[in-house]
């Protein structure tokens, strides 16, 4: 798949109007898309066993979108081959008190991943740059009120650009999602939410609350992206009408961008090499005391 036409770097000029909500790629949903996603799946997890064994990079995979474009359950599908013992999702919902008392990169950065393992990220640090804005919860974050000048927001760009830029110079790759839905496509899937009982868990009256903010968000989002698309943390927009193509995409993207790291097994030295012989003489003795008498 190409990921160029989705991917966005140092683009002052991107609108989000720009991209389609229903694009397919040219594909339609049937066995062959199943395969490739299994595909996909299948290499993500030969990676995430060779960038564990490697324990030099990190990688944090973060996903914004507005409610029910299909965040959780592209996770779901990027996690099923995954071995857990080397990744962690995180969802960031409304910040604690805690949390407040903090700067706002303070709680993402506790969730960073280790070298070896993939952080996830459901909503991140951007949430500060998108709900604080929207709402205008500045001076709720226990801000200094002279801090929060007109420059607020240009400086939190650029200190998200500086953060990302930090995590990239010490070995972390940035992979980020914005997975793109239209507005009629969230009222139909808030509908099923509501009509399906096994799914009415997953509606809340805060998510009609937001809807009506629809239009200033679409604005906070493609200035967010606009500020923060670079070239070691740019952002990849997904067509996400289709939740299986959004899917897809996604997966084939991160298993490329990992796959550009420098990985490899580690390598045993030449005296480790020689004494593998005899461990395997030693091991095959014992099996052989343990055998029973014919």
């Amino acid at each position: 798949m190409d990921a160029k036409p989705y991917r966005i770097e140092n683009d002052q000029a991107f609108k989000l109007t720009d991209f389609k909500t229903r694009d397919k790629g040219g594909l339609s949903k049937g066995p062959d898309v199943r395969e490739m996603l299994k595909g996909n799946i299948r290499q993500l997890a030969a990676l995430q066993n060779k960038l564990y064994a490697h324990n030099k990079y990190g990688v944090l995979i973060i996903l914004q979108a507005m409610d029910a474009a299909g965040k959780d359950s592209a996770i779901k599908h990027i996690c099923s081959g995954l071995n857990p013992q080397g990744v962690v999702v995180t969802p960031f919902k409304q910040p604690s008190t805690e949390e407040l008392d903090h700067d706002f990169l303070w709680r993402s950065h506790q969730h960073l991943p280790e070298r070896g393992n993939i952080a996830i990220f459901n909503r991140s640090y951007y949430e500060d740059v998108l709900v604080v804005k929207v709402h205008d919860l500045l001076l709720d974050q226990n801000m200094p009120a002279e801090l929060v000048d007109k420059h607020i927001w240009e400086n939190r760009y650029r200190q998200i650009r500086d953060y990302e830029r930090y995590m990239h110079e010490n070995g972390i790759q940035v992979i980020k999602f914005f997975l793109h839905i239209s507005k009629d496509k969230q009222a139909k899937r808030f509908l099923d939410r509501i009509d399906n009982p096994d799914k009415n868990w997953k509606f809340s009256a805060a998510d009609l609350r937001e809807r009506q903010f629809w239009g200033q968000y679409q604005q906070a989002y493609e200035e967010m992206i606009r500020q923060t698309a670079t070239r070691h943390a740019p952002w990849y927009i997904i067509p996400s009408d289709h939740k299986w193509y959004a899917r897809l995409l996604i997966s084939d993207i991160i298993v490329r961008q990992i796959g550009y790291l420098p990985l490899e097994y580690p390598n045993l030295s030449d005296q480790e090499k020689s004494k593998l012989k005899d461990y395997r003489l030693q091991l095959e003795g014992e099996l052989q005391d343990e055998r029973p008498d014919s």
